[in-house]
């Protein structure tokens, strides 16, 4: 069982930053593949990034890629989503979610566990 706690959420400008941390609980945290997920209003969630347990792999949509970092801390239980020039199409919910499958997913069925949301919203 893994229990996740996402923050870091806020209001910024087009081109800001902002840090989401995903918590876990549970000492298996470091076997899980860890994601990120979006919904904005009146759209689905959809996949944002997503990292193998040891790190070495992490994987991106298309829209964010060069502007999204995704890292983890196993020591710390930790997964972040390091986001830069953000835009105003990034405005969300977003949420991190615990996968028990090896390979990262990117289907939200496919995630075991999830956490509650963190507001993201870029004003233009």
């Amino acid at each position: 069982q893994v229990q996740l706690q996402a923050y870091g959420g806020g209001l910024v400008q087009a081109g800001d930053s902002l840090r989401l941390s995903c918590v876990a609980s549970g000492r298996t945290f470091s076997s899980y593949v860890m994601g990120w997920f979006r919904q904005a209003p009146g759209k689905e969630r959809e996949f944002v990034a997503g990292i193998r347990w040891r790190g070495s792999t992490t994987l991106y949509r298309d829209s964010v890629k060069g502007r999204f970092t995704l890292s983890r801390d196993n020591a710390k239980n930790t997964v972040y989503l390091q986001m830069n020039s953000l835009k105003p199409e990034d405005t969300a919910v977003y949420f991190c979610a615990a996968s028990r499958l090896m390979a990262v997913v990117t289907t939200a069925p496919e995630y075991d566990y999830w956490g509650q949301g963190t507001e993201v919203t870029v004003s233009s």
